[in-house]
């Protein structure tokens, strides 16, 4: 750990993954989205072994799911997405791909909130837009995060650039998140870990580093 002007700056994942101040983002693991992505299976796999390692050392985490206006309620920048995304001219052909409530919007049943975990819900790729997430995460103290889930290049990216100009030290597993494209988020990974915005990391190398690591002091 490197020190300067009072305070604590992480070199390395060891030096960043304190479960005092750490929490996990589990990333729109929803039904709907998984459905998408061609290795649903693996990535499910990886999240729940980030899933239970973090539980063991009693990490704060929270679950993100999405969700699509319906349509009289979506706005210019949410039907021009809708277009390209469903390959339409017209914002009137497009449809909400997952509404609130519906199948498709319930996270995998492989992932069930614990009574200490928290869901929340958005229509942004960010998740550090228009939700509580950065009050909860600050308020408790949070300094870095892991994120897990679907999908790397269309939100998760984004939720990671947004959090480092926040403040925050996100971790990336990269093997625990899922793309549609897979060039993309080859990309995506290429330029946070150029531009310094996060820490890349794979799931047995964090569960490993979590497991010497004490028990956060936490109910």
């Amino acid at each position: 750990m490197d020190r300067f002007n009072g305070l604590d700056v992480p070199e390395s994942l060891d030096d960043a993954l304190h479960p005092q101040t750490l929490a996990l983002l589990v990333y729109d693991m929803q039904v709907g989205v998984l459905g998408q992505i061609s290795n649903a299976d693996v990535v499910l796999a990886n999240v729940v072994s980030l899933l239970g390692a973090a539980r063991e050392r009693r990490v704060r985490t929270i679950f993100l799911r999405h969700f699509f206006m319906p349509t009289r309620l979506a706005g210019t920048y949410a039907l021009r997405q809708a277009k390209i995304w469903q390959h339409h001219s017209r914002a009137a052909d497009t449809r909400p791909l997952i509404p609130y409530g519906s199948p498709g919007f319930q996270l995998a049943p492989e992932l069930v909130p614990q009574d200490n975990e928290a869901v929340i819900d958005k229509v942004t790729m960010s998740a550090f837009e228009g939700t509580p997430l950065d009050i909860v995460l600050r308020d408790c103290g949070v300094r870095a995060y892991l994120i897990a889930g679907v999908a790397l290049e269309v939100g998760i990216d984004p939720t990671v650039r947004h959090s480092a100009d926040l403040g925050y030290v996100p971790v990336v597993v990269r093997d625990a998140c899922g793309a549609g494209n897979a060039e993309a988020a080859q990309r995506s990974l290429r330029s946070l870990e150029f531009a310094g915005d996060a820490m890349i990391a794979d799931t047995a190398e964090v569960c490993t580093i979590l497991a010497r690591l004490p028990v956060a002091d936490l109910p």
